[in-house]
């Protein structure tokens, strides 16, 4: 595989979008119901997303020309979003993203709501639980973990 990571463009979001609903439908199929799931994905807010990804360093993995991954950080360092195309799970896609994005900014920790299915790929990357929760999507009720990163590490790297 042959990563590039560029920065997002709001001409990417379809793309995106697709690559976040197909992704969850064929990868948390193990940790979540088929109605979770569509809770999750089936109704993507668009102007929301958009402004999200336009005000956060957004960052887009391509293989070649085909979208890989993306991911998202705050200022504050929450990152918002991490998804990785499903067949290309576990080929250092994510991690590729998640090292950009965790040195994106002077973050002394970062944090993010990690799903189920998500979760032991951010234990790996030093995350830890700080504590489990139940959020509502569309009326449904889904489990996740907001989990964080002491960050000091990277911000002394310089």
């Amino acid at each position: 595989m042959q990563l590039t990571i560029r920065p997002y463009t709001p001409a990417d979001l379809p793309e995106m979008v697709k690559l976040f609903q197909e992704t969850v439908r064929r990868v948390c199929v193990k940790d979540y119901t088929p109605v979770q799931i569509e809770a999750w994905v089936g109704k993507v807010d668009l102007a929301s997303w958009e402004k999200t990804l336009a005000e956060h360093t957004t960052l887009l993995a391509f293989d070649g020309e085909a979208l890989a991954g993306f991911g998202d950080i705050r200022a504050d360092g929450y990152l918002d979003r991490l998804y990785v195309r499903w067949d290309l799970q576990g080929q250092g896609v994510g991690t590729a993203l998640c090292d950009r994005l965790e040195t994106a900014g002077d973050f002394s920790r970062v944090f993010t709501e990690a799903s189920i299915t998500a979760r032991p790929f951010f234990a790996h990357r030093g995350y830890q639980v700080i504590q489990a929760q139940q959020v509502v999507r569309h009326g449904i009720v889904l489990q996740n973990y907001v989990m964080e990163k002491n960050n000091k590490v990277f911000s002394e790297k310089g």
